[in-house]
């Protein structure tokens, strides 16, 4: 495997920072025993302990393992030593023991996932282990459902009096509990409620807001049983259970259409980058969401279209009350789209309504603007028409939205949320721009 230039490298940095502290690192004087292969790089970085760091890479990930206490992945050794490789600084030798050893590591468990994979659709290694595995994690999900309950009811007797100073100490310990309890969805909505209190003047009322959604999925889950199969599905998927790959592919509900790509959401922190794809059906008008994750430093797959292009697939969706996330399962070339209809504000915002009669959990929703035009609304920004106005994030930059618009009424494509609309694309005539 040829040397990467300088941008693959410096794109694997999870920030700025990281990718100037990786370039301070490629300097030959800074490594010993450094070498490269076929197949991995590796060497010792002198840092500011006595121990030199012991550095690795796996060309064929890339994968990175460093013994530095970063915990930014890769590491600004790691990046140092690729972009020393990238110049040329990495003579080609053998891999020594330690650089072998882990290669092999990473082998064998890729095997292992590969042998995993290879599995019929639900078929299960020992099914009888699996049944107690999944009977465990039930008894401690209503375990930590009955601990939050009753905490939730004594918000109800005691009010939101002095929750400003015990709140976020109180809703931390809950969320840590949440994840002992193996439910990470909720561990999640109590995180959130977390981060409200105490934001702004009017945090109570959105406190509030997200503790009656959390006190709605404790509620269902002691119905479940009751709920009509779809919510019940709804409910599990909320609280943390996961729907296996393979049971979409083989069971999901499939849809063939020409699929719009109405545009994409890439959301980075240091462990996970998540992309959110829109796609909207051509004759069926049905909405579907195309999910994708990468560790940090890891590239996303690649998009099976751009905004504005159009994609003939067969979708297969997760089931649920509301299905929106799909699976692509079956896929032709992709072909260049045309505008999209759209819908006025006061449209959108009962399309988005009534999404939430179907999955009052739901926290986001695509739309299709028609004639809408950017407009200052006090300190942030809104879209507006002659019905109305949708508030825009105050974290979205209007500027090329704007410079698209140029004052003319335009179709945008966004993603709207409790807290604004985020325009993802504008069509110029035909012509999709992503904003």
């Amino acid at each position: 495997m040829g040397p990467w230039d300088v941008e693959q490298v410096l794109a694997l940095a999870s920030d700025p920072a990281s990718a100037k502290a990786g370039q301070a690192q490629a300097r030959v004087a800074k490594w010993s025993e450094a070498g490269s292969s076929e197949g991995a790089l590796w060497g010792y970085c002198q840092g500011s302990g006595k121990s030199p760091y012991q550095t690795s890479v796996d060309l064929s990930g890339p994968a990175f393992k460093c013994t530095c206490p970063s915990r930014k992945f890769p590491c600004k050794h790691s990046l140092g030593l690729m972009l020393l490789w990238a110049a040329g600084g990495l003579p080609a030798t053998e891999e020594p023991e330690w650089v072998d050893k882990w290669l092999a590591e990473r082998s064998s468990r890729a095997e292992k996932a590969a042998e995993r994979a290879e599995k019929k659709p639900g078929e299960v290694a020992d099914p009888l282990a699996a049944q107690a595995r999944a009977s465990r994690r039930a008894d401690r999900v209503s375990a930590g459902m009955a601990e939050l309950e009753s905490w939730l009811d004594d918000q109800v007797r005691r009010g939101l009096s002095g929750f400003e100073q015990r709140g976020y100490e109180e809703l931390s310990r809950l969320a840590a509990r949440m994840v002992d309890a193996q439910a990470p969805g909720v561990a999640g909505a109590v995180r959130r409620a977390a981060g409200v209190v105490g934001r702004g003047h009017g945090w109570p009322g959105e406190l509030l807001e997200e503790l009656a959604l959390i006190h709605l999925t404790v509620s269902a889950h002691g119905r479940l049983a009751e709920l009509p199969p779809s919510m019940a599905e709804t409910v599990q998927t909320r609280i943390g259970w996961t729907v296996e790959t393979a049971r979409v592919q083989a069971e999901g509900e499939k849809v063939e259409d020409d699929w719009l790509v109405l545009g994409r959401v890439v959301e980075p922190d240091d462990r996970l980058t998540v992309r959110r794809l829109w796609l909207r059906g051509a004759t069926t008008g049905r909405l579907a969401l195309i999910l994708a994750f990468a560790p940090a430093g890891r590239r996303l797959d690649p998009l099976p279209a751009r905004p504005g292009e159009v994609v003939p697939a067969v979708l297969s969706f997760y089931p649920g009350a509301l299905p929106l996330r799909a699976l692509l399962t079956q896929t032709a070339p992709r072909l260049p789209g045309t505008k999209p209809s759209g819908l006025s504000t006061h449209q959108a915002l009962a399309a988005y309504v009534e999404s939430l009669t179907a999955d009052p959990w739901n926290e986001r929703w695509p739309l299709v603007l028609q004639d809408v035009r950017p407009a200052r609304n006090g300190s942030t920004w809104a879209l507006v028409d002659a019905d109305g106005a949708l508030e825009v994030l105050p974290t979205f930059d209007p500027w090329k939205l704007l410079a698209v618009s140029a004052g003319a009424p335009v179709t945008v494509a966004g993603e709207w949320n409790r807290a604004g609309f985020r325009p993802m694309t504008a069509w110029d005539a035909d012509r999709p721009v992503m904003v």
